[in-house]
């Protein structure tokens, strides 16, 4: 028959081999000197062998304690290193964060945000999907992601919409075109430009539209995507001119585009969502809250 022994006599064995003393065991598992020398008499005697012998004050292992010991010692090992997990994991320095967000900040609010907020939780482990806003909102309600981005206006059950602050809408121009020189334009100057906007169905677009009509301007459209990182990348082509928000705009200025600023009061909504009802993942709410200030800092 085996031997009936229990993970108390285990965990007493173990802590008095690290110890060296039934009183540092003792102190270890925060019970007294006497239940420490019972279960190490229980162990011996279920096993049938001795475990230690006494030299002075400690107690060191007999051959056959130190072969047990080894076998113990990973086991006990994995739960310390499962206890400072545990521990990480509530001071929000360990875990697995799920992100999903929207194109047009993926390039630069987006990882930006990412790599500060892992400087100091090295052992967070971040996944990050890109995906249309309304996907997003699908796949949030669902609980496939625990945080997401996604740009506004937005309706749906089962999340929940914190806005964020509105974003400008700059221009977007080849470095070589003569509007480029200028430190800010408005739409007006756009009148007759060649020019790359955003898909009717896109808010921004909708806004740009209605701005174009009160200046009585017919805008010369010559591409249309749905996607802003696309628009940028044609700009940067020389194919045109396009207004995108400023968070997205920026990664794109280089020695082929410039972003700037328009007079006009124009700006991108977008929003932080959680899954809704329920308890939000503190990771979440840690990385949505350096989302924000690192938008406010872009």
């Amino acid at each position: 028959m085996k031997p009936a022994v229990n993970l108390r006599q285990i965990e007493a064995f173990y802590s008095v081999v690290r110890s060296g003393t039934v009183v540092g065991a003792a102190q270890m598992m925060s019970v007294t000197q006497p239940a420490i020398s019972r279960s190490i008499a229980l162990l011996e005697l279920r096993i049938g062998y001795k475990l230690f012998e006494r030299r002075g004050r400690r107690l060191l292992p007999t051959p056959e304690g130190e072969a047990f010991f080894r076998e113990i010692e990973p086991i006990y090992g994995s739960l310390d290193r499962i206890a400072q997990t545990a521990q990480d994991i509530g001071q929000l320095r360990a875990g697995e964060l799920r992100i999903a967000t929207l194109p047009s900040l993926s390039l630069g609010v987006v990882p930006r945000a990412v790599a500060e907020f892992l400087k100091d939780r090295p052992k967070v482990k971040v996944f990050i999907q890109v995906l249309p806003s309304r996907q997003i909102a699908d796949q949030i309600a669902t609980r496939q992601f625990d945080v997401a981005l996604v740009e506004l206006p937005l309706s749906k059950a089962s999340i929940s919409i914190e806005p964020l602050d509105p974003v400008p809408i700059c221009a977007v121009i080849p470095k070589d075109h003569a509007l480029a020189e200028k430190n800010r334009i408005s739409l007006a100057d756009l009148d007759g430009e060649r020019m790359i906007l955003l898909s009717q169905h896109s808010y921004i677009r909708y806004q740009i539209e209605e701005a174009f009509t009160k200046l009585h301007i017919s805008p010369n459209v010559v591409l249309e995507t749905p996607n802003s990182l696309v628009a940028c990348a044609l700009v940067a082509a020389g194919a045109g001119i396009s207004l995108i928000s400023k968070v997205t705009a920026l990664p794109f200025q280089s020695s082929e585009v410039v972003v700037i600023p328009i007079r006009e009061q124009l700006a991108s909504r977008c929003a932080v969502i959680f899954p809704y009802p329920g308890d939000r993942m503190k990771l979440a709410e840690a990385f949505a809250a350096q989302l924000r200030a690192t938008m406010q800092n872009f």
